[in-house]
């Protein structure tokens, strides 16, 4: 049900990932399409169903994961493949803001904790009827080289969550949308910045 709902929907969306250096300078290393995920599906059927939670500010688009490995890209992606599993390698002195919290998976809460970057509000604006932006800032002390299994330093994942459908305590994202790109090797060199424009 939840997959027809997304194909009925025709939901969809785009990521741009830039790195914004010091002197202002910026430079697009990804720019494409992204997988809108079977969580949106879900979420959408509880909110039109009303079988969820009774508050719409549950139902936002407002926290993300940046992960260090890849899964396969597909529809039925439930979770990121290796999410940042502690809040000081979101970057102690960085701007980001964190929260933790368990994580809808298959339509049921897995009751182990998760860190989640938080989305301020005034980085989600509306570009026209149809379509919002979510801008992800990882500033110069943010998420500065992470390492994946193999001890490279890189970023190569990054997911966009619903905060909380089923209005549990503690709150329960479930993940709507997910995209692997390139190796990145952040450092304070840069603070990397995703837009990302979902279509409703």
């Amino acid at each position: 049900m939840e997959l027809n709902l997304l194909e009925q929907l025709d939901v969809n969306g785009h990521l741009t990932i830039s790195k914004l250096y010091r002197d202002g300078s910026e430079e697009i290393v990804f720019d494409d399409h992204n997988i809108i995920v079977s969580g949106m599906g879900v979420a959408l059927a509880h909110l039109f169903a009303l079988s969820g939670s009774n508050s719409i500010l549950d139902y936002q688009i407002d926290r993300f994961q940046i992960g260090t490995s890849a899964n396969a890209e597909s529809v039925s992606t439930t979770m990121l493949s290796l999410p940042i599993g502690v809040v000081s390698s979101y970057g102690l002195n960085s701007n980001v803001i964190t929260a933790s919290g368990y994580q809808i998976v298959n339509n049921s809460v897995v009751n182990n904790s998760k860190i989640y970057g938080i989305i301020p509000q005034h980085h989600i604006t509306r570009v026209d009827a149809n379509t919002v932006r979510y801008t992800i800032v990882l500033d110069e002390f943010a998420c500065n080289n992470l390492t994946d299994i193999s001890g490279d330093a890189n970023i190569r994942e990054v997911g966009l969550f619903i905060k909380n459908i089923k209005n549990n305590n503690p709150v329960a994202p479930i993940l709507v949308a997910y995209r692997v790109f390139s190796p990145i090797r952040k450092t304070t060199d840069f603070a990397l910045i995703f837009r990302w424009s979902i279509n409703f």
